[in-house]
């Protein structure tokens, strides 16, 4: 308990003052005289978090007063241990605590006198020592608590990116998902005949399951590097027969080098197409998509282009546009997203080879 703390701090202060005073020769004084201003001098230290000054005043006062009385008396340690606890919870003002104790040495050596009067460099060190101990110990203390909340700061932010990221990922994973089953389904209500219809099912059953795997594989790497997850480039193919049907043709072409792209920009294309594939069925209705994708030695060029109508305002500002720039800035590249004059909607994307790594 706090209290039982406090009490024994006091008991053990002021037990080390009669003692060291014991050691140093037989005691003049009477005991009992000994014992009181040894309990006197440390009961201060109970009030040295809230009264810091006053606590190192009274101390001050009854260890003049006890050295008056009694001979060799060190009771004078017990006060400079209440200075420094004064500095270390008063670090605001160390010059007026530096002032008292000064002071009270001077005091110290009127009390003495000419017998035992500690010599000038004693006298220094007996005024500043305590001063500059407890100012230094407070601020290795500021230093601890302030590394402590970068700490914490530090924690929350990747907490947060992890947030983010998440977020992201279900967005592009499952929300694609899903409407590529909204238009399977509704093909498949269109479709004569019964066997159109299973096609369309058994396209909705893999989807399903494509996506619940997806899913798993983001939960499993929720602590892992987020270049870890696993779409890429060579997957595009298979990302836009989901999307195609009787109604819509997308195509995907390819120029340039054919190399290995880094896992970071080749999983950050497949999400910047999966997103812009999604909001031109979603919600320009486009028939005709073209996937662009040109690779040198810089880096990946990708860029989507529809024939739907112009981009209404979620696409503009909704959670996947904000997510494929997030992505796009994460690799220090560039993404342009906007209408064009001759009717439809573009996505383009510049991913450099060498970029931040996520």
């Amino acid at each position: 308990m706090p209290w039982l703390r406090e009490v024994l701090l006091v008991a053990g202060a002021a037990t080390a003052a009669a003692l060291l005073t014991a050691l140093q020769g037989p005691v003049r004084a009477d005991v009992l005289l000994l014992i009181v201003f040894s309990v006197g001098v440390s009961l201060p230290l109970l009030v040295r978090r809230v009264l810091p000054l006053a606590a190192a005043v009274t101390s001050a006062v009854i260890a003049l007063v006890g050295m008056a009385q009694l001979h060799r008396w060190e009771g004078m340690l017990v006060t400079m241990t209440v200075f420094c606890a004064a500095v270390y919870h008063r670090p605001r003002r160390p010059g007026l605590v530096l002032a008292v104790s000064s002071c009270w040495v001077l005091g110290t050596f009127a009390v003495l006198g000419g017998e035992g009067v500690p010599e000038p460099t004693s006298i220094v060190i007996m005024s500043v020592a305590p001063v500059a101990t407890g100012y230094a110990l407070r601020l290795h203390r500021d230093r601890a608590d302030q590394s402590l909340r970068l700490q914490r700061a530090e924690a929350e932010r990747v907490l947060a990116e992890e947030r983010t990221w998440l977020a992201r990922n279900v967005h592009d994973s499952v929300g694609h998902h899903l409407t590529a089953i909204r238009l399977q389904a509704a093909a498949g209500r269109r479709a004569p005949g019964d066997a159109p219809a299973k096609q369309h099912l058994q396209t909705i059953s893999d989807l399903s399951q494509s996506a619940l795997t997806e899913v798993r594989g983001l939960l499993r790497t929720l602590d892992e590097h987020p270049a870890a997850i696993q779409p890429g480039t060579a997957d595009l193919e298979r990302l836009a027969g989901r999307l195609t049907c009787a109604d819509r043709t997308i195509t995907i072409c390819r120029s340039g080098r054919g190399d290995a792209l880094p896992p970071a920009v080749d999983h950050t294309a497949y999400r910047v197409v999966q997103e812009a594939l999604t909001n031109a069925v979603r919600h320009a209705d486009a028939t005709e998509v073209t996937v662009h994708l040109r690779q040198d030695d810089r880096g990946l060029c990708l860029e989507v282009l529809d024939n739907g109508a112009p981009a209404p305002a979620p696409q503009a500002e909704g959670r996947g546009i904000r997510g494929m720039r997030e992505r796009v800035r994460l690799l220090d590249g560039t993404l342009s997203v906007g209408p064009v004059e001759t009717g439809g909607w573009r996505v383009r994307a510049d991913l450099p080879r060498e970029g931040n790594v996520w």
